[in-house]
């Protein structure tokens, strides 16, 4: 199937370009990039003498032989691009968020409808191995009711390019919470099959990137920092929500004054026993069997997530298949999140 990447920034590089490019149902036959050198080097990484390297994505809609799309742009851009894909009848893989807002991700969700057409969400937890075993253990009734499910996503200093797209409203949506806790609310709610939010309360800080030039830091993934550039989003966030399946409460942080020591991980707290998911890595259950207390931590083969990611996409693209990364299962996050920036910019709790 022929494929076409449009943003050539870090996660083509990282994920969507080498995994098209070692599956063996796929060719890159686009990279697209307002950067022109962005584009020639993702074509000269992952692409064949034949894959053609250009600013403009309308080339590849306009090629009736690209069948499916990756859109790694900003946030900014998720919508009306995917919306454009869908429209030039092509089958689209958007990375996370879905967009900016919950309207446009819906938007995007009822165009995909409308047309016909595959619309996925880079939601690629989804495909974690760890994250699969976990939301197994949930629906066997091994650990019993799970009535409330703790997530923590925090760093000491991780801004990442500060003044740059991440750190700008405009652009990205949000911070942290979009960035970072997407990816953390989608996995529990896809561990336990939410259907429903009934109420959120939420609040989000901006305290230690701003003013820009005070912020001290070490690393700055997609730095270095642009002091002319917009620090408008929060780095930290914290909240609690209620569902149809459990309640929630997460803490997230890009910088913090307090170290990084065991701060990414998820738990669930069931009736029978528990789980705590260290995020990207394994799982510890815990539990009472025969007047006893134990804990296990299993040991099971690791997966590359996100080559199963788009290579499901692929298959999908073929029949047309709704699976579970499908921009239908994500809305329940993106009304999340939508909530969580709604209630702090309130001060109250939102009631769906």
């Amino acid at each position: 199937m022929k494929v076409a990447i449009i943003g050539c920034g870090s996660i083509a590089n990282s994920a969507h370009g080498p995994s098209y490019h070692r599956n063996p149902n796929a060719q890159i036959a686009y990279c697209v990039d307002i950067i022109p050198e962005r584009a020639q080097a993702l074509k000269e990484r992952f692409g064949t003498p034949e894959t053609i390297a250009c600013t403009d994505y309308h080339d590849a809609l306009r090629d009736p032989e690209v069948k499916a799309v990756s859109v790694c742009v900003p946030n900014y851009l998720h919508a009306p691009i995917a919306i454009d894909c869908l429209r030039a009848g092509k089958q689209v893989l958007c990375e996370k968020p879905a967009s900016v807002s919950y309207d446009l991700a819906k938007e995007m969700c009822d165009e995909a409808e409308r047309l016909g057409r595959v619309l996925n969400i880079g939601v690629v937890n989804r495909f974690n191995g760890a994250v699969n075993r976990v939301k197994d253990l949930i629906e066997s009734g091994e650990l019993g009711e799970i009535y409330h499910v703790y997530c923590s996503f925090r760093s000491s200093r991780a801004i990442p390019g500060l003044g740059g797209p991440f750190t700008t409203q405009a652009m990205a949506g949000g911070g942290v919470l979009i960035d970072w806790g997407v990816h953390y609310l989608d996995l529990i709610n896809y561990c336990l099959n939410t259907e429903k939010v009934c109420s959120v309360s939420g609040q989000t800080y901006s305290k230690l990137g701003t003013p820009m030039r005070d912020y001290v830091f070490e690393y700055m993934w997609a730095g270095p920092p642009d002091y002319d550039g917009v620090y408008d989003v929060e780095e930290f966030v914290t909240g609690l929500i209620r569902t149809d399946k459990a309640t929630i409460s997460l803490n997230g942080a890009w910088a913090q004054n307090v170290p990084d020591d065991d701060t990414r991980f998820i738990e669930f707290l069931g009736t029978k026993g528990g789980v705590k998911l260290t995020y990207g890595g394994g799982y510890t259950v815990y539990g009472a069997k025969d007047g006893k207390l134990y804990r296990e931590t299993p040991d099971y083969p690791h997966n590359d997530m996100f080559y199963d990611e788009l290579d499901a996409f692929l298959r999908c693209a073929e029949t047309g298949e709704h699976i579970r990364s499908n921009a239908a299962n994500v809305l329940v996050t993106a009304q999340m999140m939508q909530a969580l920036y709604d209630s702090a910019k309130e001060g109250r709790e939102i009631v769906l």
